[in-house]
């Protein structure tokens, strides 16, 4: 009998659609728009092509937030507790939608989910037992709440993109953690020997 796949697996496996989805159209809209010149249009042209561009990949973005908006608390509550936490966040970003206009919403569950990942990380940087994993050892968790920390800032970015001395900083601690996540979680093994040659040398030295 075929085993079901899991949550956390259907998970990843959705973000991950989503996030090749929001990469291909990106790519599109870079060679369109060096082939088009559409710098070289008047301005009224120029800001029509961005909004076609910007309603093109808006599905995906909220699609992606409201993922990170479910993936990142599981790390913390057990399911019953999950979806009690999912129900709140997704009131409260309507909420504010309906007040403050739907970007507004989105950045409510961008927010929350960046403080509950930076309390993820700041967990798996201790080694706590109260984070919930598919997969075990410490530089694999580690490395695991870095991606979803570079996820979720990757999305801030898009949010601040205007604001260039931010957007440059979310940019860098993006590409950090993510670099230093994938380094961590796809060669652990390594990390662990380097880590242990390490220690080895710090003691000899103390011997």
């Amino acid at each position: 009998m075929r085993k079901k796949p899991s949550y956390d697996f259907l998970l990843v496996l959705a973000t991950t659609a989503v996030l090749f989805i929001i990469s291909l159209i990106c790519i599109y809209g870079m060679f369109y728009f060096k082939a088009a010149q559409v710098n070289r249009l008047a301005p009224a042209a120029k800001a029509a092509y961005m909004g076609r561009m910007n309603g093109v990949v808006a599905p995906f973005v909220v699609g992606l937030i409201l993922l990170l908006g479910i993936c990142i608390p599981k790390r913390l509550f057990p399911t019953g507790w999950l979806h009690r936490f999912t129900f709140v966040l997704i009131a409260a970003s309507a909420l504010a939608s309906l007040v403050w206009g739907v970007p507004t919403g989105l950045l409510v569950v961008l927010l929350a989910s960046l403080g509950l990942q930076l309390g993820v990380l700041a967990l798996a940087i201790v080694g706590s037992k109260r984070l919930h994993f598919e997969k075990k050892g410490y530089w694999v968790r580690l490395g695991s709440s870095l991606i979803h920390l570079g996820v979720v800032l990757f999305v801030l970015d898009l949010f601040f993109y205007r604001h260039h001395t931010l957007h440059l900083l979310l940019f860098w601690v993006t590409t950090t953690a993510t670099v230093f996540g994938m380094t961590f979680c796809f060669y652990a093994d390594w990390v662990v020997g380097l880590v242990a040659r390490d220690k080895a040398a710090i003691d000899r030295k103390e011997g």
